[in-house]
């Protein structure tokens, strides 16, 4: 008879579910910490019909939330169109053990606590949200702008009064996904990085850009990238810097966000912080780049009015692609000020549901004498 201390465990199969919309480095680290509790980790996604009936219109359309998702390196599967409230039929239907969410609240459009079934079933488990960042959040950011957005420094910007309009329009006092400022620490990027080592005679490619608020545009272009080679180092240019090549209000989001964004996505192995924008000679030893790959978006000088791949094309190391899209930051910020009033709309009503929900909270804490 086989001794049972010998036999197979089966492995810990974990769910989560959301929107998803923005894919940002918090929903990232809900998935790290969602992996951390099992062995394979599925995540639904929610339909564009199911994201507007219970939150509002989503910025990224489902084809791009479900190819943003996967392309987080913690998540193993994609379950597209999943159901917004999470069931225990869901969780048989894919052999889960429990299903994750974070420690704030998910709400559907009857005002129902989206996991009541699970947590009632026992088949709930909770992580922390990451403070400082959401999607209402990121929303907000772009609110603030106006179609003169790609104004560039010492040309006029909006008048006060019409930003402030946009502002109290946008403000958000969740305490859940209000705005605060994300602090980064070296522990997060140690938790975000892959940890691998290029192994003798693997190509190193070397990318560089702002990535900011990662978008299709940015997933699809390194995953061009990583066909060149074995080892994917990306740099990631400065708040400063970024500002001065794409404009006023760039970036959206700091160089710690845009960092941690970059390396949740499984393409990549490493990634240069605050990354020079001339690509030199210098750089290229020091991390033994073999290809240095550019995409669809135009090149623009650096601060001396030099091309910043130069080198690279003298030393026959520089790779022109096309990652087929030719989306960016850019139209990002278009789609959300095309449809403002709604995006307000979307994040007024999130803000007054979590508002709600809150002092229901408090309320019973209080009934209880936990307050």
């Amino acid at each position: 008879m086989e001794d049972s201390t010998h036999q197979i465990k089966k492995p810990t199969r974990v769910w989560v579910d959301g929107c998803f919309d923005m894919v940002h480095f918090g929903h990232a680290n809900l998935l790290r910490q969602a992996k951390a509790l099992g062995d394979y980790l599925i995540v639904g996604v929610h339909s564009d019909e199911e994201v507007m009936k219970n939150k509002g219109p989503p910025v990224y359309n489902e084809e791009e939330r479900y190819k943003l998702v996967a392309a987080i390196k913690w998540v193993d599967e994609v379950v597209e169109n999943a159901p917004y409230c999470t069931t225990l039929e869901t969780l048989e239907k894919y052999d889960c053990d429990f299903g994750v969410h974070g420690d704030d609240i998910s709400i559907t459009a009857t005002g129902e606590d989206a996991y009541h079934i699970i947590k009632n079933a026992g088949k709930y488990r909770e992580v922390s949200r990451t403070q400082g960042v959401s999607t209402t959040d990121i929303v907000g950011r772009m609110l603030l702008m106006t179609k003169t957005h790609h104004k560039r420094e010492g040309e006029d910007l909006p008048d006060k009064k019409h930003v402030q309009e946009i502002q109290s329009g946008s403000s958000v006092h969740s305490p859940w996904t209000g705005v605060s400022q994300f602090l980064a620490t070296t522990q997060k990027i140690v938790q975000f990085s892959s940890g691998k080592q290029p192994k003798s005679g693997d190509t190193i490619v070397y990318v560089s850009g702002a990535f900011d608020c990662f978008h299709i545009g940015h997933l699809k272009f390194l995953e061009k990238a990583a066909t060149y080679g074995d080892f994917i180092i990306v740099g990631v240019h400065t708040d400063s810097e970024v500002n001065r090549y794409c404009g006023t209000n760039y970036p959206l989001m700091n160089v710690h966000e845009r960092v941690l964004s970059v390396l949740a996505c499984r393409y990549v192995h490493e990634v240069v912080i605050g990354a020079p924008y001339t690509i030199s000679r210098d750089l290229i030893d020091h991390f033994k780049v073999d290809i240095v790959v550019h995409g669809n978006s135009a090149v623009v000088e650096d601060i001396s009015g030099n091309d910043p791949y130069e080198v690279a094309k003298k030393l026959g190391k520089f790779v022109l692609i096309d990652s087929g899209s030719h989306f960016t930051t850019f139209d990002l910020v278009d789609r959300i000020l095309e449809h403002r009033s709604s995006f307000i709309q979307r994040n007024k009503k999130k803000e007054a549901k979590e508002l709600a929900a809150y002092e229901s909270l408090r309320t019973a804490k209080g009934i209880n004498g936990n307050s």
